[in-house]
């Protein structure tokens, strides 16, 4: 069997004790306070994290977004989803779904240089198109850095940080929760109808990139409160984009 060796005796220790009792006890708690304020200091504010998301999002080339409601109040001409790939050109290549009296429309479109193209029902080929008239935005501007989703996180008053959670694919990905308000003056970038104030909530991974955004208003004249969610993944996509 193995023995430790014993090692002599000291009398270091005891006059180490000795010098530590006799240290006043608020100097000893004065720097116990000051550590732990250091360390305080080294976690970035939700500010701070959401400025990041902003910048990490508007330096991107392009990513992988959809814009989505279950809740369109019954009777309301708005748009109910957007799928597709929006990159810096600005340009944005997907599947637009709108509600139209009662009725579901899901059309192909490609906006880019200003325009939008969709290819209706009923009409052949793509057709230039104003998104406003559908209650939805220029998808190709959802990720423009001065009118696109990245406007809301340093718009949003009085953030706070939430829970962290796991997501992403097999939920490999940290994502931490941030919540507060946004007014519409920033609001209608996303749905230029929408008015008064909007809880907002975040979730934002390791590495800065916003990941999810809910966002919970009044989006069209004359309706009740409903909630969109965007999603952004593939931060980095690249695709070439032209009109049809």
């Amino acid at each position: 069997m193995l023995r430790r060796a014993r090692r002599p005796r000291s009398h270091a220790a005891p006059l180490a004790l000795a010098a530590v009792l006799l240290v006043p006890v608020g100097l000893l708690a004065g720097c116990s306070d000051e550590g732990a304020s250091s360390d305080a200091g080294d976690e970035p504010t939700p500010e701070e994290v959401l400025a990041l998301a902003k910048t990490t999002l508007d330096e991107t080339a392009g990513v992988q977004l959809s814009l989505t409601t279950d809740d369109l109040p019954d009777g309301t001409t708005g748009i109910t989803s957007a799928t597709g790939v929006a990159t810096a050109a600005p340009a944005f290549e997907g599947e637009i779904a709108v509600s139209l009296a009662g009725n579901s429309v899901e059309v192909p479109v490609v906006a880019v240089g200003g325009e939008v193209y969709a290819e209706l029902p009923l009409v052949p080929g793509f057709q230039s198109i104003d998104p406003a008239e559908y209650g939805a935005p220029d998808p190709s501007r959802l990720i423009d850095p001065d009118e696109g989703v990245s406007t809301l996180l340093t718009a949003t008053e009085a953030p706070t940080e939430g829970e962290t959670v796991r997501g992403g694919a097999d939920n490999t990905e940290v994502l931490t929760e941030y919540a507060g308000t946004v007014t519409d003056e920033v609001m209608t970038n996303i749905i230029p109808s929408a008015t008064g104030d909007f809880d907002v909530t975040y979730t934002i991974t390791e590495e800065g990139e916003l990941r999810s955004a809910e966002l919970t208003g009044v989006f069209y004249p004359d309706s009740a409160e409903m909630t969109y969610t965007v999603d952004l993944t593939d931060y980095g996509t690249e695709r070439e984009i032209a009109a049809p």
